[in-house]
């Protein structure tokens, strides 16, 4: 059967957001078994409102089922207005709202985590007292829907920013102070985006960067954090703070990071879903590159190119 995952993908399954459209199973699932994709990401609403959409206790089984039978790990993705730590009164209550939905309609349609962005303090105030309000408003809100959660529950995936506005979360030593200010909840995941971290300033361009990186992200947040990678080349430049995602092997960062980071012990039984330009493309080259590469890894080739294996 097309789209179920093969043995060689059980440590890194490799996919792409799918888009729901014309419903969980005749639209993500087509489209993930048409990508032959071995892991998919999708959003359970509209990623753009406020709106907490109903599912279809049927819809979730059937759509639960056909993962299952083909072997799939989903994620859902939060809304992008989502700001945990927002000063204005309705966005965050919203917010908050938001984040507990996704994670109920996440455990109805049988995914393992939530992909919250960490948000931004917004206040232009001087000093840390913005910051430090805004991290007290992330662990009023957030931290009592982490503690009702049981031990099969899905994880609240934390995804840095590209470090655009006043972000809470870009830079990877950014995750001390947001996961100490939801006391290192067992819960508590990380999403790492590659265009997010190189736009931030981790050096994924040169070699051996993205392996630092995840040591780095070992050494801040823990082992067994990391739970999944989006894997996203970056159209601008190193420390840019701008999030435009752009084809594997066709941005900045370059291949040879993807190769280090299949590598790393860190990502050992981690999804690759990928969120660029096209790849939820029929002929998109993406997914077939994402695989090479994660075969190279394998071979152990971990020496740079400056190729594009497409």
């Amino acid at each position: 059967m097309a789209g179920r995952v093969s043995p060689a993908a059980g440590r890194n399954p490799i996919g792409t957001h799918v888009l729901v459209g014309r419903g969980l199973v005749a639209g993500a699932v087509a489209q993930a078994e048409e990508l032959d994709c071995e892991t998919l990401q999708i959003f359970a609403g509209n990623p753009r409102g406020w709106a907490l959409t109903a599912g279809d206790p049927r819809q979730d089984q059937a759509f639960r089922d056909a993962c299952s039978r083909r072997g799939w790990r989903v994620f859902v993705h939060a809304p992008y207005l989502v700001n945990p730590g927002s000063p204005t009164p309705d966005t965050y209550r919203r917010s908050v709202a938001s984040v507990a939905h996704n994670l109920t309609r996440a455990a109805a349609l049988g995914a393992e985590g939530v992909v919250v962005h960490t948000g931004s303090y917004v206040d232009p105030s001087p000093g840390d007292e913005g910051r430090l309000a805004a991290l007290l408003r992330v662990r009023e809100g957030l931290l009592p829907i982490l503690d009702g959660l049981a031990e099969g529950d899905p994880w609240l995936l934390l995804e840095p920013t590209a470090g655009q506005g006043r972000s809470l979360c870009a830079g990877i030593t950014d995750l001390e102070p947001y996961l100490a200010a939801l006391d290192h909840h067992p819960k508590v995941g990380i999403c790492l985006d590659t265009c997010h971290a190189f736009a931030a300033g981790a050096p994924l361009d040169e070699p051996g960067g993205a392996t630092a990186a995840l040591d780095q992200l070992d050494e801040v947040a823990g082992a067994g954090r990391l739970r999944l990678i989006h894997a996203n080349d970056s159209l601008d430049v190193r420390g840019s703070a701008r999030d435009r995602h752009e084809r594997i092997g066709a941005g900045h960062i370059g291949t040879g990071a993807f190769i280090e980071l299949f590598a790393h012990p860190a990502t050992d039984g981690v999804p690759f879903i990928l969120e660029t330009p096209g790849s939820r493309g029929r002929d998109d080259g993406d997914i077939p590159v994402l695989k090479r590469l994660r075969a190279r890894a394998r071979r152990g080739a971990t020496g740079r190119t400056a190729e594009t294996p497409r």
